[in-house]
């Protein structure tokens, strides 16, 4: 199996699609302007006590105030609790966290209003995404992860992944990182490490360190609070830290400064790898040019269509996700309605695998699979539904069917999951129901491309519109295009765009900045 990453880079969003077999599996978009984070690292304010829940909101920033319930300050909260004031006393030098004396354990069965006081500094990171109507979610056991190894400072503790199975590789590793490990820090070995020399293992141990000692003097800089003290790294290369494996073919970004982010991190982690990394400059958008726009377009929505005209449908409510299979216009299997039935639930466990993957969905997925009568069959859809599951790197429990034939998934949420709207709203008339006339259209590009020459002397730019307009306006021996390159200069360029909708367009500048050249009419 090859894998691909395609990072689409846009003025407004950014996109990542990893791709098995050019099959998308795995698809993440977020705003450029987007601020919250998992991982992201706070200093901020205790702004409320709910004894109740045994917990506390923390103001981070976000218009609703941020959970941390009483278990999720961590065994060692006391110890950050008075190295924090140590450092806060002494905004100059940075107090070494090796000196300073570790503090009785939490314990577990402690409340919230003997612990944490209002207006109390705490230091805390995103373990959740804000979700639906709730805030993020916090911790105080703070963790900076890398590609081999899992930072947690206030501990002395190295723990290896249980995935490494090698007893003496284990030994090996504990030992190593014994050896290169700071005072006052645990480490947790991550199953990627299996191998790695004490070198590499060394450096990324500095990178971390020093992460964390830049936190710590931006906390010592903090005026105001909430203040952010450790951002997680861009989405593009927190993806990559995750899931960058031997077998990635090809890595393709089409914006140079993330093309440089990129190339920099496979450079620092696999240095033999670097020309995986290229820089796509291609005329047509990149989604476009691999083909994923069509499976993003077929991927998402409320139906979802696998082989043989049987197709899922998928709900979201506030507590859970529902899903139904139905068999739909399949043909009749010749080995009866239970073969039948086996065909259609496991087509929907393979197509459902990837679905959970490519949505990112979490919490509870309940899955109303067609009626089996044998326990044979019962039995292998669940261990198909294990096997295919083996690939999704979000924890996981999977319940075996239940007698009214449904199945129980939990999944790990840590974000809201992934909506990509496929119903297209008409972008001229949005949703009114009357239009301009469609043969009037490109007279209303011309028209916008001459403001654009004559009045605002953009001399170079790119006008995307649906495939089929540009199709319309490249065609003839002396196409649409032609003349208007002939009137207006040969910097006009048109270029197909399927993501958007039919009379859908959109003007780019030479730097692929966008041009806003909408009426007030199409704004309304």
């Amino acid at each position: 199996m090859t894998s691909e990453v395609y990072v689409n880079v846009q003025p407004q969003k950014i996109a990542i699609a990893l791709t098995e077999d050019k099959k998308l599996v795995e698809y993440q978009e977020e705003g450029q302007s987007a601020s919250f984070s998992v991982g992201n690292v706070y200093l901020a304010k205790v702004r409320k006590l709910m004894p109740g829940l045994n917990a506390c909101f923390v103001n981070v920033g976000y218009e609703r105030d941020a959970f941390l319930h009483y278990l999720d300050l961590g065994t060692q909260f006391n110890t950050q609790q008075k190295y924090l004031k140590r450092v806060l006393n002494d905004r100059k030098n940075l107090f070494p966290i090796a000196k300073i004396q570790p503090q009785p354990e939490l314990p577990k069965d402690g409340s919230v209003q003997n612990t944490l006081q209002l207006g109390q500094e705490v230091l805390v990171q995103i373990v959740k995404e804000p979700i639906s109507t709730k805030g993020p979610r916090l911790t105080c056991e703070i963790s900076f992860p890398g590609r081999y190894l899992v930072l947690m400072p206030f501990g002395d503790k190295v723990n290896v992944s249980s995935k490494i199975k090698s007893n003496q590789e284990r030994a090996r590793l504990k030992q190593v990182i014994q050896s290169i490990k700071p005072k006052g820090f645990s480490v947790i070995v991550r199953t990627v490490a299996e191998g790695k020399r004490v070198e590499e293992l060394d450096t990324e141990m500095k990178v971390l360190v020093g992460k964390w000692e830049a936190a710590m003097q931006k906390c010592m800089q903090a005026r105001e609070l909430p203040t952010l003290v450790a951002e997680e790294t861009s989405r593009t290369v927190g993806l990559l830290r995750d899931l960058f494996n031997p077998s990635y073919e090809n890595i393709y970004v089409n914006d140079e400064d993330v093309y440089r982010e990129v190339k920099d991190y496979v450079e620092l982690i696999a240095p033999d790898r670097v020309g995986i990394v290229k820089h796509y400059k291609g005329k047509l958008p990149i989604f476009d040019n691999f083909d994923l726009t069509r499976q993003i377009k077929s991927s998402f929505g409320k139906t979802i269509s696998y082989k043989h005209g049987a197709y899922l449908i998928i709900e979201h409510t506030e507590a859970l996700h529902v899903v139904d299979v139905n068999s739909g216009n399949r043909a009749k299997s010749n080995d009866g309605q239970e073969a039948n039935a086996l065909d259609v639930n496991l087509g929907a466990a393979d197509e459902l695998a990837r679905q959970l993957r490519l949505r990112d969905m979490g919490g509870i997925i309940v899955v109303d699979f067609i009626d089996m009568h044998l326990a044979e069959d019962r039995q292998k859809l669940y261990e198909r539904m294990c096997e295919n599951m083996k690939k999704d790197r979000a924890k996981h429990n999977i319940l075996p069917l239940s007698k009214f034939g449904l199945m129980q998934i939990t999944r790990q949420r840590v974000r809201p999951a992934m909506d990509v709207a496929v119903d297209e709203t008409c972008p001229t008339c949005h949703g009114k129901g009357s239009i301009k006339s469609s043969i009037l259209f490109t007279d209303q590009l011309e028209s916008k491309i001459d403001m654009l020459v004559t009045k605002l002397g953009i001399k170079k730019f790119t006008l995307q519109v649906h495939p089929y307009v540009a199709a319309y306006i490249n065609q003839g021996f002396i196409s649409l295009k032609r003349k208007w390159q002939m009137r207006y200069g040969f910097g006009v360029n048109i270029i197909p765009n399927q993501m958007y909708a039919f009379l859908q367009y959109q003007f780019y500048d030479a730097n692929g900045q966008e041009i806003d050249m909408k009426e007030e009419i199409e704004i309304q």
